[in-house]
């Protein structure tokens, strides 16, 4: 591990170009062709396991010892799976201490049986969501760097995390880093963008959606030096991928028949197909789960592209025409992305090409779901004893359709990823329990005399 770093290098995703940069080149898309890059390792000069329950012994709590510093990270116990940077080198405030949760009861509700269910709840992160898995490992790049500046755009959590993130993180220097979060006007979920507040960024909110705020930040790094952290850049998708690893773990090392996600700038369906294409690889499983990513109607690009078009990864001579042509149609329409979900509401995602490649290793599948199927998703959730945000109840509603329509079986073991904490859009949860959703639990209101209390309890 300690020189497995030296075996690092960018490498272009497209087939036809394949252009590498070296591990410090701070490049966020080819230079050749514009497209995606990965992070590649060289696995003959590195030390990645035998097998997957060598990293049984270090799920710990956590010590000031350095290596129960990076053990009780659910990032950096699976460190030689993503082997960038020395031991010593590593970011981490805690992240991805998250247990897979059993829920027998909400699988039967939905038509699987009572073992087959998983819920990956990812809202127990220290900022509440998926994203600082990533986080450590891009602000680990950015230290190493020698970054000062560090933004993002966001819909709410990216820049909760990258503001936490920075308040731990210091420069080679000694100096704090700066948290530079851009927000698109009247996009984000106040629990979110209270974070990045209170965490002390600099929040910029400029008049357009999160697509806008792409193409800004995107123009505003070399300029400005901002080293931006949004899922474009590669790091952030080395650490999600060990989401996958510890939903292994929890299964004891084996490998589920469905993982279902939330879809909205792709960067974990990306990330989890990395993960399995490299495990398969070193001979560390012997098959891959099915992925289905799952859009919300009103920001479901993929699912238009990929279901609806044909749309295939094709080893990766995607087509780049039929994507700019769905964009040009929409544009010229004037439909922008739009859902109760923030976290996915995303027109232009960065990462569909990784995405597809996804869905082609893992034999995956695009689904849609409206945000009244969302919403009655995640009071389910909520009602079986799990909190989760929006966007994560998506998982959930796609899996009734994926049942549904016969493509998850009833004896199926299926994961969903609950990708943040109830509490990241409670306006969100109060208003659909006012309203007359399918699982409304609104408050009772009554007279402040025992008697008539008594009277509405002895109803309810």
């Amino acid at each position: 591990m300690g020189s497995g770093h030296k075996a690092a290098l960018q490498r272009c995703i497209a087939a036809d170009c394949g252009a590498q940069y070296d591990l410090h080149d701070p490049v966020f898309a080819c230079r050749a062709c514009g497209g995606l890059l990965d992070l590649c390792y060289d696995w003959s000069r590195c030390a990645p396991p035998r097998k997957l329950a060598d990293f049984a012994h270090r799920w710990r709590a956590p010590d000031h010892s350095p290596d129960g510093r990076l053990d009780s990270s659910g990032v950096w116990r699976f460190r030689e799976l993503l082997p960038f940077a020395a031991p010593d080198e590593l970011v981490t405030i805690g992240e991805g201490r998250t247990i897979l949760q059993q829920a027998d009861e909400l699988a039967r509700n939905l038509g699987l049986k009572a073992d087959r269910l998983f819920l990956q709840y990812e809202g127990f992160n220290p900022s509440g969501s998926f994203k600082d898995n990533g986080m450590s490992a891009a602000f680990t790049m950015a230290r190493k760097l020698g970054k000062r500046r560090v933004a993002c755009a966001s819909t709410g959590n990216t820049s909760a995390s990258l503001a936490l993130y920075a308040r731990h993180t210091t420069t080679q220097t000694g100096d704090p880093m700066q948290a530079v979060v851009f927000v698109g006007g009247g996009k984000i979920a106040l629990g979110k963008l209270a974070q990045a507040l209170d965490y002390g960024a600099t929040t910029i909110q400029i008049d357009g959606d999160f697509d806008a705020c792409m193409r800004i930040i995107e123009e505003a790094a070399d300029r400005v030096g901002l080293y931006v952290v949004n899922s474009v850049n590669p790091f952030r998708l080395e650490g999600q991928k060990t989401i996958m690893y510890r939903v292994l773990e929890r299964l004891n090392w084996e490998v589920p028949d469905w993982i279902i996600v939330p879809g909205g700038n792709l960067g974990n369906s990306s990330a989890f197909g990395k993960a399995f294409i490299e495990l398969k690889e070193l001979g560390l499983v012997d098959r891959v789960p099915r992925l289905a990513i799952i859009n919300a109607t009103g920001a479901n690009a993929l699912y238009e592209l990929y279901e609806r078009r044909g749309l295939r990864w094709n080893g990766g001579r995607w087509d780049r025409s039929a994507v700019d042509r769905l964009h040009a149609e929409r544009r010229e329409r004037g439909v922008t992305a739009k859902t109760v979900a923030t976290a996915i509401e995303i027109g232009r995602p960065v990462n569909l090409p990784k995405a597809l490649r996804s869905l082609e290793a893992m034999s995956g599948v695009v689904r849609e779901v409206s945000d009244e199927a969302i919403l009655d998703a995640k009071a389910m959730v909520g009602l079986h004893g799990y909190g989760c945000e929006p966007a994560s109840a998506a998982s959930v509603a796609g899996l009734r359709v994926l049942l549904e329509d016969k493509t998850v079986s009833a004896s199926d073991r299926v994961v969903c990823i609950l990708t943040g904490h109830t509490l990241k859009d409670a306006d969100a949860t109060v208003k659909y329990h006012q309203g007359s959703g399918q699982f409304a639990n609104a408050p009772l209101r009554c007279a402040a005399d025992i008697e008539a209390i008594a009277a509405v309890l002895a109803t309810s």
